[in-house]
């Protein structure tokens, strides 16, 4: 660990007091944003997209489950993978506990996927997940929102993702999008996020950016260290399963 500068109460105080100010004032940066991100335009959704569930055949209509606002987590897993991204699933584990808390604000979170509906059940079990997920397999739902490319895309070296073309080392991405559905049945796209965009429903980061050695985020990647909840040592060694999943 590297050696801090090692100074009295008082000089402690003075810093931390400083430090303070900027943390004000990035709160009141986020608020802003949160303002202006509400103040977007909106765009219809003329596609008739149907995904598959664990009780069958649903329509982006029937994600919302009755409430008029849905949050789509787009989930890392292609139909050829035998379980989820370990990045996606360390969101996942902090999906359950906001979704009866989501629901008294009107609000549907759902997480949707490229594999195949039976693939996504075997993993969700495994995982201890309970949140709704659903497949998009045979759907341009993925593509059209731009978290999985087609092969001819990816053969190209660079491919659309977090609004401009870019290289991607996977032919599946990550992203959030937002959308709002009107009393006469209108479904409406207000909102995606991509990229680091969805650290912030990662609360993990939260605690982390408070702990003495931060993130240690080291490896060839920001995320390398991340691993499925079950695959850390400790929770192999105490049989550790489900962490905050419920």
């Amino acid at each position: 660990m590297t050696k801090h500068e090692v100074v009295s109460e008082q000089e402690w105080m003075a810093a931390r007091i400083g430090l303070l100010a900027k943390e004000k004032e990035a709160t009141r940066h986020h608020d802003e944003l949160a303002r202006m991100r509400h103040q977007l335009p909106w765009v219809r959704v003329s596609k008739d997209y149907t995904f598959t569930g664990s009780d069958g055949k649903k329509t982006l209509a029937d994600l919302f489950d009755g409430r008029s606002q849905l949050l789509i987590y787009h989930f890392m897993f292609h139909p050829d993978w035998e379980e989820g991204c370990p990045s996606c699933s360390i969101l996942g584990d902090h999906i359950g506990p906001s979704l009866p808390h989501l629901a008294a604000q009107d609000v549907t979170l759902a997480a949707v996927s490229r594999a195949p509906i039976e693939k996504l059940m075997s993993f969700q079990k495994r995982m201890g997940w309970k949140f709704p997920w659903v497949s998009s397999y045979g759907s341009s739902f993925n593509y059209d929102f731009h978290v999985s490319f087609r092969p001819e895309d990816y053969e190209q070296k660079k491919v659309y993702y977090n609004y401009k073309m870019q290289e991607f080392p996977n032919v599946e991405a990550p992203g959030t999008s937002a959308f709002v559905k009107e009393n006469d049945g209108s479904i409406y796209h207000t909102y995606s996020t991509y990229g680091r965009g969805g650290e912030p429903m990662m609360n993990i980061y939260e605690w982390l950016d408070l702990a003495p050695k931060g993130r240690q985020e080291d490896g060839p990647f920001p995320m390398s260290w991340v691993r499925h909840h079950d695959r850390y040592e400790y929770a192999q060694q105490a049989g550790c399963c489900g962490a905050g999943s419920h």
